[in-house]
């Protein structure tokens, strides 16, 4: 497959250098997208990177992931406000290996084909890369005039806020060069890539090749994702939306995608899945065609869950969507683990309710008025159940008096109760 033609139909080119289609065409090349390791996580704001390397490595070429263990200790200026908090050495080293083993998930690292991906560390060269060493071997072939040209530090300097910019954030665009050209020496590496806002530090790097080696190397970026309104991508009330379960559990994760907008969702699906033109050409018609069954949004956050997470927690999730939109039994709710139960309900009224009071059973109409206020009287929770609006995970009471037992709790913790079709209320026994 022709890697630029396949970015360029998905809207995932925002600019590249003259040639590097060319390159790519006559040979089997090396490119790398560079990583910052300030979370032992990614987040589906770096799945844009992270498909082009996928893309890339089904093109035939090989990919080289970048975790930026020396230049995330500096911190990238690019479109930032503010410096950033350095991170210690055994920090990056954790976060290292656990996005390792997030992009394990999208490619190919351990196989003897020729392109198999490689993931390096800048660190490794330049921990023992003494200061000195490095403004005489490469801060010399790159001028002053030519690093505050870059859109990167003249918006920085330029600013309002007039904070300036450190020495230590003004080297980024070197060491990123460097970095560049160390590959290009040891991996035969000619190409980088990254988001548009890359675009000048990248081009440092083509020109201190050409500067120190003679030699061409490439450049390649991607538009920056937004909204279609405007507001920034993978944003959402509590923060990132992360590809590690223990900050987005795979629940909230497929939640984001299902809930994009229309519009969104017919970009998202060029860029976030390797659907082809036809299959995603017939889930556009069908969108337009019954635009409430949502279809592009649900193969959208299937695609992208199954990627990041298992076929079991797509599952779940699919489950646990059903049961908040009340068109599941009692038997679904009973299967959800105790993360997806508390990602679904998130957000709902929460009451606390001690063992030694469920020991012995408790009366429904006792503990949904006294022990948690789900009903501020008897006389209304009476009403209620009499015309079938009172649900206790998920099955109808129609006795107000009837017995709660500990046997009856999820997760030999939780009791679910639902006033009519939209009101819930979780009890956490503990």
């Amino acid at each position: 497959m022709n890697f630029v033609e396949e970015l360029r139909w998905r809207g995932m080119i925002h600019d590249l250098m003259p040639g590097t289609e060319e390159q790519l065409q006559k040979e089997m090349t090396s490119a790398y997208i560079g990583f910052d390791p300030t979370a032992d996580s990614l987040h589906i704001g770096h799945l844009v990177s992270v498909m082009m390397l996928r893309h890339f490595q089904r093109a035939g070429h090989r990919p080289i992931a970048l975790v930026g263990g020396a230049t995330g200790m500096i911190g990238d200026p690019s479109m930032k406000s503010a410096e950033r908090n350095l991170l210690d050495e055994a920090s990056l080293r954790h976060n290292q290996e656990s996005i390792q083993k997030q992009l394990a998930k999208f490619l190919d690292f351990d196989s003897d084909a020729p392109n198999a991906a490689a993931l390096v560390n800048n660190y490794d060269w330049m921990k023992d890369y003494s200061f000195l060493h490095f403004i005489r071997d490469i801060g010399k072939h790159i001028t002053v005039n030519y690093m505050m040209a870059k859109d990167s530090v003249r918006k920085r300097l330029g600013s309002e806020s007039n904070t300036g910019m450190s020495f230590t954030e003004f080297s980024y665009q070197l060491m990123q060069g460097y970095d560049f050209l160390y590959l290009y020496r040891h991996e035969g590496c000619r190409l980088q890539m990254g988001g548009s806002d890359q675009w000048g530090n990248i081009t440092t790097g083509t020109e201190l090749i050409r500067r120190k080696e003679g030699g061409e190397a490439f450049a390649l970026v991607c538009p920056l994702i937004t909204k279609a309104d405007g507001t920034k991508f993978g944003k959402t009330e509590s923060g990132n939306v992360w590809l590690d379960r223990r900050y987005t559990s795979p629940y909230a994760f497929y939640q984001f995608w299902l809930n994009v907008s229309d519009e969104d969702a017919a970009r998202y699906i060029r860029i976030f899945t390797e659907l082809g033109k036809e299959e995603i050409a017939s889930l556009e018609d069908e969108q337009t065609a019954a635009p409430h069954l949502r279809p592009l949004q649900k193969r959208l956050a299937k695609e992208i869950t199954l990627m990041v997470h298992s076929q079991a927690d797509y599952d779940m999730a699919t489950e646990a969507s059903e049961i908040l939109f009340g068109k599941s039994t009692a038997e679904s709710l009973k299967k959800l683990d105790e993360e997806t139960l508390l990602a679904v309900f998130d957000g709902v009224p929460q009451f606390g309710i001690s063992k030694d009071e469920l020991a012995a059973g408790i009366k429904a109409i006792d503990l949904l008025t006294e022990k948690a206020p789900v009903f501020s009287s008897k006389g209304e929770m009476r009403k209620l159940v009499q015309s079938g609006g009172l649900s206790i995970n998920k099955e109808k009471l129609t006795n107000p008096e009837a017995l709660i037992e500990p046997a009856s709790l999820l997760n030999n913790k939780y009791l679910l109760a639902q006033k009519g079709k939209k009101n819930y209320f979780l009890l956490i026994v503990g």
